[in-house]
């Protein structure tokens, strides 16, 4: 067993840039599981400046300078930041206490439902099996009661953490931005000279985080702006809140689309009932649901992200369950460079000399 483990470590790590590789992959883990918490404002900086780079780029070539094209690129971000928290913030808060006011009413009209079960199935549900059923939900629900009040008052606390990222992040952005360069030739300097397979991966993994990023945030803008206009037009209540769920759950492929269908679903049958605008409504939805999968996915993305849907589900569950929100929204990347990783290491076969052997 010894033998056949030394053999294989020999094959794919005997080679210096792979070593190298490994290596820099393992402190970056470590140092994301340790001080993750703590970095986060620089990471979200340097996403958010990842993003913003493609625009200052062009307006370089146009012919102006670094330093005034990131400050043009910087006012208009940060300007369309703020009217877009000023006009839907308000209004998503309000729809949600109104939400969070009503659940009572809703879960009370879903028993009497589920009481008349036993007497129009009476072979199939017994009253004893509702009874039961319902205390384990009000349980429930009483424990979820709990966690979201002691999240508000954690929330409060964290006011400090949101104006760190309110003030900090903005001048992190601009500067890495402006001294793109700088940073680069920093980070350059500090990497090791067998870096072959490093900046393949990173060659390769450059490109796909580009077009993911840009392109899932064009994709949840167009689902969250579709959905908004359809639920406002079908007048379906708390439509703005629904529909920006809708275009936020474009994030966790596949998982996202399943669990936003409940609340739109649980809204749309508490207004209407079982009745044809309920059936339309969630017409509208599942057509929504099949051209963002079918239509739009394929023209944002197009082939730049190839992995299966086991792997993709894999990625979102295990980076989700370290990193949160960050860990989802980067989960396909995240598995796309854990892939591009492996096919460096496979496709640098290392030659071993008989007597190693």
């Amino acid at each position: 067993m010894f033998s056949v483990f030394g053999r294989w470590y020999r094959r794919k790590f005997s080679d210096p840039d792979a070593a190298m590789l490994l290596i820099l992959i393992l402190l970056t883990t470590a140092v994301l599981l340790l001080w993750g918490e703590l970095i986060m404002p620089v990471l979200v900086a340097a996403v958010i400046a990842y993003l913003l780079d493609w625009p200052v780029c062009r307006l370089v070539n146009v012919g102006l300078g670094r330093t005034i094209a990131c400050g043009i690129v910087m006012v208009g971000f940060i300007t369309i930041t703020i009217l877009t928290l000023v006009g839907l913030v308000p209004i998503i808060s309000k729809q949600s206490v109104n939400l969070i006011q009503e659940t009572p009413l809703i879960w009370q009209k879903a028993q009497e439902w589920i009481l008349t079960l036993p007497d129009k199935y009476p072979d199939y549900v017994q009253v004893s099996q509702i009874h039961q059923m319902m205390e384990g939900i009000n349980e429930k629900l009483v424990e979820v009661g709990e966690t979201l009040i002691s999240a508000s008052f954690s929330n409060i606390a964290n006011l400090a953490a949101l104006l760190v990222y309110v003030i900090l992040v903005p001048l992190m952005v601009f500067f890495m931005l402006k001294d793109k360069l700088f940073f680069l030739d920093g980070i350059s300097r500090l990497l090791p000279k067998e870096r072959r397979l490093i900046t393949q991966v990173g060659h390769e993994m450059n490109s796909q985080i580009a077009n993911y990023i840009r392109g899932k945030v064009i994709e949840i803008i167009i689902v969250g702006v579709v959905s908004c206009v359809t639920f406002v037009l079908m007048d379906l209540r708390y439509a703005i809140l629904l529909g920006v769920l809708v275009g936020f759950s474009v994030l966790i492929p596949y998982i996202g689309a399943a669990v936003v269908t409940i609340p739109v679903a649980v809204v749309a049958m508490f207004q209407w009932g079982i009745s044809p605008e309920f059936w339309y409504l969630m017409i509208a939805y599942g057509i929504i649901q099949a051209l963002d999968g079918n239509l739009l996915v394929p023209l944002l993305f197009s082939e730049a992200v190839s992995l299966h849907p086991l792997y993709i589900i894999v990625a979102v569950l295990v980076f989700g369950g370290l990193w949160g929100f960050w860990g989802v929204f980067f989960a396909i990347p995240l598995a796309t460079l854990v892939k591009a990783v492996v096919t460096a290491w496979s496709s640098n076969p290392v030659v071993i000399p008989e007597e190693a052997k």
